[in-house]
C-alpha cells in the first residue's frame, strides 16, 4: 500500500459523507470509493458489494487474522467495519485515485499506517443541524440516536487531526472543495 493515492473522508454520523461520496463519484467517474465491510445486517435497499460487504463475525475475525484489512474497529460498541486493502491497491494500480468514507477511529489507523494520505474532516455547519438530519435520516432507534450524537460530539473534537476540514452546508460546494483538495479539477 506504498504510495496510495488515497483521501481519508471522516466525519460524524448523519454529516452527509455518503451523499458528498456518491456526488463526487458521479462528477469523477474514475475516482474508487472504497466500500467497507461490516458485520451489521443490511438496511432496506442496501445492496451487498454495493452498499457494503455485508459479512459474518467469523468471516470478518479471519480477515483480520490473514491481515486483509487496512483498518477495522468495533462501532458504537456493536458491529465491526473495515476497510479491505486489495481494492484500493488494484485501484492505485490502474491509476485510479481512492476515496475512503470513514469514521475518525478508522481515520486515525490509516494514519498510523499511510501518513501520507489526504485526511478530510466533514463537519456540518452545527450540532443541531446534525442532530436534525439524523432525525430526518430515521434509520436508528432513539438510544442509537442518542449514542451516535455522544460519538459525534468527541468526533467534532477531533478536526483539528485532519489535514482539511469542509463544512457541509451546501452539497456542491462541499462537492467542489473535496475534488479541488483530491486535485481532480
Amino acid at each position: 500500500m506504498q504510495n496510495a493515492n488515497l483521501t481519508v473522508l471522516a466525519g460524524p454520523t448523519a454529516v452527509g459523507k455518503g451523499t458528498i461520496s456518491r456526488k463526487l463519484i458521479e462528477k469523477y467517474p474514475n475516482v474508487y470509493l472504497s466500500i467497507s465491510a461490516t458485520t451489521r445486517a443490511p438496511r432496506e435497499m442496501e445492496i451487498p458489494d454495493v452498499h457494503y460487504h455485508f459479512l459474518s463475525r467469523d468471516d470478518f475475525e479471519q480477515r483480520i487474522n490473514r491481515g486483509d484489512f487496512l483498518e477495522w474497529a468495533v462501532v458504537h460498541g456493536l458491529n465491526m467495519y473495515g476497510t479491505l486493502k486489495e481494492p484500493i491497491t488494484q485501484a492505485n494500480a490502474a491509476g485510479r485515485p481512492a476515496l475512503l468514507e470513514i469514521d475518525l477511529q478508522g481515520a486515525r489507523s490509516v494514519r498510523k499506517i499511510l501518513p501520507e494520505a489526504n485526511f478530510i474532516f466533514l463537519a456540518p455547519p452545527s450540532f443541531e443541524e446534525l442532530i436534525t438530519r439524523l432525525g430526518i435520516r430515521g434509520t436508528e432507534s432513539r438510544s442509537e440516536r442518542e449514542n451516535r450524537l455522544k460519538t459525534a460530539r468527541e468526533e467534532l473534537d477531533a478536526q483539528g487531526e485532519f489535514d482539511h476540514i469542509i463544512v457541509n452546508d451546501d452539497i456542491d460546494v462541499a462537492v467542489n472543495e473535496l475534488a479541488q483538495i483530491m486535485n481532480l479539477n
